[in-house]
């Protein structure tokens, strides 16, 4: 797929201000905030790994599918993670965009690189500091889960005739859910990895050696190996 994978960076931040009401479900203005940050996260993987060239009209929908793809197993569900699990133990949550943030992402991406805040889940009332961190690490834990689906689904693509070019594009798939995983697990700023390393010092470091190597040798194999591209 071309791209300069090496210059990906994702940067899915996690919020939890705190709020009085503890309803659950999905409010209008949740889905519509999902639905924007989704298309342009979606936008900014087809700019960042599609550019502006013009390619015949089945090659642009492969890449919109990937890039729909990513942005759906990276983003949707990785904020969705942090919904649910928050939810689970009686407390509000939605997700809320940032317009500077979706903004921010358009223009790196148009750079050659994806620094991407589209915004965050909010919890309401006032959970504990272990259920912060097992609420913080649902999110990368979900990528996690997605990364290793997909490598799955590479290997097995790869045994069957004529298999090499979804192969590829489920190896990229894995490789950017591998990164959402590791770099959200960083424990500095509004990262999932520091209310993580706050509940447990033995889980972050466990799940973080884990991510961080998978993602690495998934970004060998995807920058150094001889793949099928667009």
């Amino acid at each position: 797929m071309g791209g300069p994978f090496s210059n990906y960076l994702g940067s899915y931040t996690y919020g939890s201000p705190l709020r009085s009401s503890r309803e659950e479900g999905t409010s209008a203005t949740e889905v519509a905030h999902l639905i924007i940050a989704f298309l342009v996260l979606t936008f900014d993987f087809v700019l960042l790994y599609g550019g502006l060239a013009v390619y015949d009209l089945g090659t642009e929908l492969v890449l919109i599918g990937v890039a729909a793809t990513a942005a759906l197993t990276g983003f949707v569900a990785h904020e969705m993670a942090h919904k649910v699990s928050a939810q689970r133990r009686g407390y509000w949550a939605e997700f809320r965009l940032s317009v500077v943030g979706l903004l921010v992402s358009v223009v790196t991406a148009a750079f050659g690189f994806l620094f991407a805040a589209p915004g965050a889940t909010e919890i309401g009332g006032d959970p504990t500091n272990d259920e912060m961190g097992q609420i913080s690490l649902a999110g990368p834990a979900t990528n996690f889960v997605f990364a290793m689906v997909f490598l799955a689904g590479s290997f097995l693509a790869a045994a069957v005739s004529d298999g090499a070019f979804l192969s590829a594009l489920l190896l990229f798939l894995a490789y950017i859910s591998a990164w959402f995983a590791a770099f959200n697990m960083i424990p500095l700023g509004p990262l999932d990895g520091r209310k993580v390393l706050r509940w447990s010092g033995a889980v972050w470091a466990g799940c973080f050696v884990v991510f961080a190597a998978v993602a690495g040798v998934l970004f060998y194999i995807v920058n150094y190996a001889s793949l099928p591209t667009l």
